[in-house]
């Protein structure tokens, strides 16, 4: 029996699902299948489109290979635009020839809506789609001090984010009255609107543009209707999508009132044999515009195809958890309580930054839906109570409070039924989990590779690393303690590789040693192992997309969005010249002015265009950066050691400025601060610290692994008596030994606590040699020391490095439109919003 012909139009995220599912059934073997893309490039994962202006490439997206379609016996047609449909004959034309189809799968996804503004033709006035659109964006920003997208919404917050990383002054101009204003609430809106100009990006509000004209002091100007404007060297419409249905209608299938093409649950058409799947199909007067939706419909019409009718598309949750501009953003069921009865808790926390919202039915036992800003710690907890219909608490506030305030834990896994739906994008429950594990996968990644879990929005990647590091404790397999999903390695193996093999970036350590794009777990973290090995800067254009704020502005973000300013006073030992320039400095720019528990001074209150200006000043008068931003060297207190004091014996103030003068700079695993004693009276608080150094009448003491904050730990004593140069090789080789063993994020306390052999262990390595790694350690620490480099100097000195730190277009430089401020004792601070 000869095969039919299957033709898929469309060769996006849903329409290489749909092909995958299909050529893995039975009735891949009944079909010649050929695709047609419109596109030149194989199908990309969208959901991830901004990381190309972070470096990814289309291979790094690529959905799948030239060679899987081969295999397949797939023919497929890219850059080929199919431009008609002949339904009673069964073919199609492109600009290339007819082809004829047996059964026909529309997957043509969606177009960018763009508002009908006169001038929205205008040179530079984009959309944000495709790779061909992010490369239009990335030309135009050539040359651009400014860019303005036009849509508050999911895609244009990411557009946003896209526009900062090629370094440009971001706004967002969104017509309703808040952002995202189909997943939140007002004070949900309203808080990430104040997380969002925290990081320098403005948002405009309630503006309508009437006319797109050119600028005076830029390309563009767009005029509003309440008369004011904004000009910009470049506009984004990412203003939401349309169904691409002009195929479909133009044909004569039944197309909805506002668009999209008509589906019943198969998927399938007012045709027969023709199927409609993804953002261009209508079902129940819906068009569902994320991936999860489509990978369903996918699975559907390939069930139709295999003769499987019962299975059948009933709609989808719509939930979604993401990370805009670095802001946790959370949306669960019906957020909005449209449902009758529905009535809502609230927790908003704003001094932390914290709003958290549930839906629950009238009678108190059913969770209907929820929101999250800021925090989504507890989204994974919610999904599974409002997917599975879990019986909510008695108190059902405290599964959205703090622990510190009654907040319960999280849900485990183990209270999660089989039939608990983990990745919605591609439909696997626990139960499919725990059968995957069953049937042989031992370890995250092969149970992914397995049920394609978390391979779709990646949103439910730590719930379901929980689940299956859960069912493997449960069948005695050891749990792995890779760093993430995307490296079977711990922090500590990267460590080495990154070392031996000269690895310099990012993406080249995750093309030979992981996989994926990388997230907010490991990238950091391999930041940190690139400082720490090479020392280049951390704005050196590979490394600025794995930073977090402060280490990207290279100052502390305060809770006003404005910065603090603290320079490096090795051992707290200051002139009274540089005194003086910190009191000018404060000054001219009206800075808060503190002194430090680590004897240094804050300056606060500096708006990010201020802060190379600063710097400039204050490195003209000999200071450096004191690195309060990064997780590295903070400090080295010290008493006035036995200069001045009758009861010091050694020469405190100048060790700990030697100590500081040497590690300043050093990336590690986390802050370290450090402390010098000049007698047992212990006024510099050394037992504290990472690394305490008490003065003897023979020479010095040094103490390691304390520290205060929210678990204090006394420091243990490591060696006595030992002298200046003694001292510098032993904390040289425990420093670099923590360096290159912890884990991430791990303070040193822990640290030590979780060697096997703990402080006796650490002294074998450090003081005996034990591991023949003490001439190593001391060598890589001689290298980080000779390769310093004040990130600041470097940064204002560099015309490139300084445009990141461009904040306001229409205002002056120094000026704040947002925030306000009152004088107390003597000086400016933000005005508190509870006052």
């Amino acid at each position: 029996m000869s095969k039919k012909t299957l033709i898929v139009v469309g060769n996006g995220m849903v329409g290489h699902h749909f092909l995958e599912q299909l050529c893995a059934s039975p009735a891949a073997a009944d079909f010649e299948i050929i695709v047609f893309g419109e596109e030149k490039q194989l199908a990309y994962d969208r959901v991830h489109l901004s990381e190309y202006f972070g470096g990814s490439s289309h291979a790094d997206l690529a959905m799948g290979t030239l060679e899987w379609y081969t295999e397949q016996g797939i023919q497929l047609h890219l850059n080929e635009q199919v431009t008609g449909i002949n339904r009673e004959h069964r073919t199609l034309e492109t600009p290339r020839g007819s082809y004829r189809y047996d059964e026909l799968v529309l997957a043509t996804g969606s177009y960018p809506f763009v508002p009908p503004i006169d001038g929205n033709d205008r040179p530079h006035c984009l959309v944000y789609r495709t790779l061909d659109d992010l490369d239009a964006i990335r030309a135009s920003s050539e040359g651009a001090r400014t860019g303005v997208v036009v849509g508050g919404g999911l895609l244009g917050l990411e557009a946003a984010n896209a526009l900062k990383s090629l370094g440009l002054e971001a706004h967002v101009v969104e017509f309703a009255p808040r952002l995202m204003p189909v997943q939140l609430d007002a004070d949900g809106g309203a808080l990430l609107r104040h997380k969002i100009e925290e990081l320098g990006v403005q948002v405009h509000t309630e503006k309508a543009t009437t006319v797109i004209t050119e600028g005076e002091d830029a390309r563009l100007r767009m005029n509003f209707s309440d008369e004011s404007f904004l000009e910009t060297d470049l506009i984004v419409f990412s203003a939401g999508i349309r169904p691409q249905d002009a195929l479909a209608r133009a044909s004569g299938l039944e197309i909805g009132e506002r668009g999209g093409i008509v589906i019943d649950n198969h998927c399938t058409t007012s045709d027969p044999h023709v199927h409609a799947i993804g953002e261009c199909a209508l079902w129940e007067q819906k068009i569902f515009g994320l991936v999860a939706p489509g990978y369903t419909m996918a699975r559907t019409l390939s069930a139709a195809l295999n003769g499987d009718r019962d299975t059948a598309f009933t709609g989808a949750d719509m939930s979604t958890k993401l990370k805009l501009l670095g802001v946790d953003v959370g949306s669960i069921g019906d957020a909005h309580a449209q449902t009758p009865g529905a009535r809502n808790i609230r927790f908003n926390d704003e001094q932390a930054g914290h709003y958290r919202r549930m839906v629950i039915s009238e009678d108190g036992k059913t969770l209907l839906g929820a929101i999250l800003v800021g925090d989504n710690s507890h989204y994974d907890t919610l999904l599974q109570y409002a997917l599975n219909g879990i019986t909510l608490p008695e108190n059902p506030e405290t599964l959205i409070l703090p622990e510190s305030q009654g907040g319960a834990p999280a849900l485990g896994p183990d209270a999660l039924p089989e039939t608990a739906s983990i990745c919605s994008c591609h439909n696997v429950t626990k139960g499919d989990i725990c059968g995957a594990i069953d049937t042989g996968c031992s370890d995250l990644g092969s149970v992914k590779a397995e049920t394609k879990a978390s391979t779709g929005c990646g949103g439910c990647t730590a719930l379901l690393k929980n689940v299956v590091d859960s069912e493997l404790e449960k069948r005695g397999v050891e749990v792995s303690k890779d760093l993430c999903e995307h490296f079977p390695y711990s922090r500590q193996e990267l460590f080495h590789l990154v070392k031996v093999n000269g690895i310099r970036t990012f993406r080249t350590l995750i093309s030979q040693h992981g996989k994926g794009h990388g997230c907010d777990i490991c990238k950091p973290a391999v930041a940190s192992i690139l400082a720490t090995c090479w020392n280049e800067h951390i704005l050196a254009t590979d490394h600025v997309p794995l930073q977090d704020t402060n280490d990207t502005f290279m100052a502390n973000m305060q809770k006003n969005g404005t910065y603090s300013i603290v320079p490096r006073i090795p051992g707290g030992e200051i002139t009274p010249d540089k005194l003086i320039v910190l009191g000018e400095v404060a000054k001219e720019y009206d800075l808060y002015t503190k002194i430090t528990g680590g004897q240094r001074v804050d300056l606060f209150g500096a708006t990010l265009s201020q802060l190379p200006d600063i710097w400039e000043k204050l490195i003209a008068a000999g200071f450096e950066t004191g690195h309060a931003y990064g997780k590295s060297l903070r400090t080295v207190k010290s008493c006035v050691g036995n200069t001045w004091c009758r009861y010091g014996v050694q020469d405190s103030v100048g060790m700990a400025i030697r100590l500081e003068d040497r590690y300043k700079g050093l990336r590690a695993p986390h802050k370290v601060k450090m402390a010098v004693s000049g007698c047992t009276r212990e006024c510099a608080e050394a037992q504290s610290k990472d690394f305490g150094v008490i003065a003897t009448e023979k020479g010095w003491n040094l103490y390691v692994c304390g520290n205060g904050g929210m678990r204090p730990r006394h420091a243990d004593l490591f060696a006595t008596d030992l002298s200046d140069e003694e001292l510098i090789r032993t904390i040289d080789r425990v420093v670099m030994f923590y360096v290159r063993t912890a884990d991430r994020l791990q303070r040193t306390s822990v640290w030590m606590e979780n060697l096997e052999g703990g402080l006796e262990y650490l002294k074998q390595v450090v003081l005996e040699d034990s591991l023949g790694i003490g001439a190593e350690l001391e060598e890589h620490m001689e290298g980080i020391v000779g390769t310093y480099q004040c990130e600041w100097k470097t940064a204002v000195e560099d015309p490139e490095k300084r445009k990141r730190f461009r904040e306001f277009v229409n205002a002056p430089s120094q000026s704040d439109p947002v925030q306000e401020w009152t004088i107390e004792r003597g000086q400016r601070r933000p005005v508190l919003e509870s006052a």
